[in-house]
């Protein structure tokens, strides 16, 4: 077990972590699906959305609003159908309403209490800033893929954030939903790693691509961190 005295700062992933995104998803395409008469089964959204997601966020930098409509014209062409501009936009529009999980508002406030909080996210800072009201608490340093131009998995997200947050990596402990883009990576550069890992129709990944590693700590959810800070 983790010795949570020894952390000053902990660092979030945020949609999936904090933020419930397979609601988001699942509430948006959904509506998308159903409009074209299409139907997939929640694992099978959860399993494509992850694949085109990855697909787009390779290669030459993209804006995660394009990454999101990428997604949408993506479901287009794996079943058949032609989404509409509106429709193609109605993704990242949605991202603001996405709501944070029940637990998430009062462990952010537990855990502000005993360390520095940070927020490693692949987003654009103002679809963030559009979040963050709903998180409850003011983060210490935000770093998105748009300050790094490259997304979790890439290192320069956490490279970025270690020169930002100034704490030496023993002292920094790293919350996430995604084995692929949060633990592995992080583990890496030997920052401590808690998997977040929240129930889903896609058992161990959800909406992230799937990977196996083993994590420093396992909990279902953030309060359960918070607990076991306290």
């Amino acid at each position: 077990m983790l010795d949570l005295t020894r952390f000053k700062v902990l660092t979030f992933d945020c949609y999936g972590t904090m933020i419930d995104w397979e609601s988001g998803i699942f509430s948006t395409l959904r509506s998308i699906l159903a409009a074209h008469n299409q139907r997939i089964s929640d694992f099978g959204l959860l399993e494509l959305y992850s694949e085109l997601e990855l697909k787009a966020e390779q290669g030459e930098f993209l804006p995660y609003r394009d990454i999101l409509q990428s997604v949408v014209r993506g479901f287009g062409e794996h079943l058949g159908f032609a989404p509409t501009d509106a429709e193609v936009r109605s993704l990242p529009e949605s991202l603001p309403n996405w709501q944070p999980f029940p637990d998430t508002v009062e462990a952010l406030h537990k855990l502000k209490t005993r360390y520095r909080l940070a927020v490693l996210s692949n987003v654009d800072d103002d679809l963030f800033a559009s979040t963050a009201p709903k998180l409850g608490v003011a983060f210490e340093h935000v770093i998105t893929a748009q300050q790094a131009g490259c997304y979790k998995p890439c290192m320069k997200i956490f490279k970025l954030a270690e020169e930002r947050i100034g704490v030496t990596r023993e002292q920094w402990l790293h919350v996430g939903q995604s084995i692929y883009h949060d633990v592995i990576p992080a583990q890496s550069l030997g920052i401590a790693t808690v998997w977040v890992n929240r129930p889903s129709p896609r058992p161990g990944a959800g909406a992230a691509k799937a990977a196996t590693a083993k994590p420093d700590w396992e909990v279902p959810d953030l309060q359960t961190l918070a607990k076991l800070a306290a």
